[in-house]
């Protein structure tokens, strides 16, 4: 994995760009006037910062993480409690939220989906009451192994997970995984089968009953010697039996090569979405306030290609 800590001054530098679009006088992050904004404010990112985010976005390394370390999540004042409500989501501009979305405005353009909390771009991933069994950003058992938004044809390239607040009973913890380091463990039988459309995979449940489902698809595609990776292991369902087999050895082949990231405030992880995988540990979540707080932000790099699903050309995808 690829990590780098910014230095005190490149921290105080963030905080100086995020105050350009913080404050009353800024629109709701999810209007155009404060998305265009911040892709102007985000060539002012510390020079040295710029250049990890090109390398990494050039060649995401055979991790296809990339963890940045001790950004700033607020400027001054104390962090309010950790959001508790399903759909929970920042509208008001923060330093947190300028921060993350000027990063990722470097890897690509920022987007959100329709059916996914309101289309917000900027989410936060937290425990919420009554959910915790779910299979998305809200529940807090083991989250499978997951491309996100794999169902979709214009699916995220990049995610970024800002954390706002640890886990204080230590036991959340998000894991990584990559085809890169999983390819060779696998058969070459295993990896043809893995190569055709013998799969089929369902939304998420953020996304409701409105998702619908992709026709077949393969699990590996491009080329197979560096191929990238299509599969939700809550979500992706096998057609035939020698296609079950094929997703399960590639399950192990994960768990094997797996990575478990504790993550600190200021911590921002980016997994490349096309290359690899991430989950998390289960966690008991306690509800007063203190809980894991991670604010989400997505990103792809060709916005032409998704122009089909943005009704009138705006970040949001449906």
């Amino acid at each position: 994995m690829t990590a780098r800590e910014l230095t005190a001054a490149e921290k105080t530098g963030l905080i100086t760009l995020a105050g350009r679009l913080t404050g009353p006088e800024h629109p709701l992050i999810d209007s155009p006037d404060w998305l265009g904004a911040a892709r102007e404010a985000t060539s002012l990112l510390p020079r040295q910062l710029l250049g990890t985010l090109r390398a990494f976005r050039h060649d995401p390394g055979a991790d296809g993480v990339l963890l940045l370390r001790n950004l700033p999540v607020t400027a001054a004042d104390p962090l309010p409690p950790t959001p508790g409500v399903p759909n929970s989501v920042e509208r008001v501009p923060t330093t947190a939220a300028a921060v993350i979305v000027s990063v990722m405005l470097q890897l690509g353009e920022v987007i959100a989906f329709r059916n996914e909390k309101s289309g917000a771009l900027v989410q936060n991933v937290v425990p919420v009451p009554g959910r915790e069994e779910s299979q998305s950003n809200a529940g807090s058992v083991l989250l499978e192994l997951h491309v996100e938004n794999a169902f979709h044809d214009n699916r995220p390239d990049y995610v970024g997970l800002l954390c706002m607040r640890e886990d204080p009973t230590g036991d959340a913890k998000l894991c990584t995984s990559s085809i890169r380091r999983a390819l060779p463990l696998l058969s070459e039988a295993t990896r043809r089968v893995l190569a055709e459309p013998r799969f089929l995979t369902e939304p998420p449940p953020s996304f409701g009953s409105l998702g619908g489902v992709r026709p077949a698809h393969p699990v590996l595609q491009g080329d197979l010697d560096d191929p990238n990776v299509l599969v939700d292991f809550a979500a992706t369902h096998p057609l035939d039996e020698r296609a079950k087999a094929a997703m399960a050895e590639l399950r192990e082949a994960f768990v094997e090569t797996m990575a478990a990231h504790r993550l600190r405030v200021g911590d921002l992880a980016v997994v490349d979405n096309r290359v690899a995988v991430h989950g998390r540990t289960s966690f008991t979540p306690s509800y007063d306030g203190e809980d894991r707080w991670l604010e989400r932000v997505y990103a792809h790099l060709d916005n032409r290609r998704s122009r089909v699903d943005r009704l009138g050309g705006g970040a949001v995808l449906n």
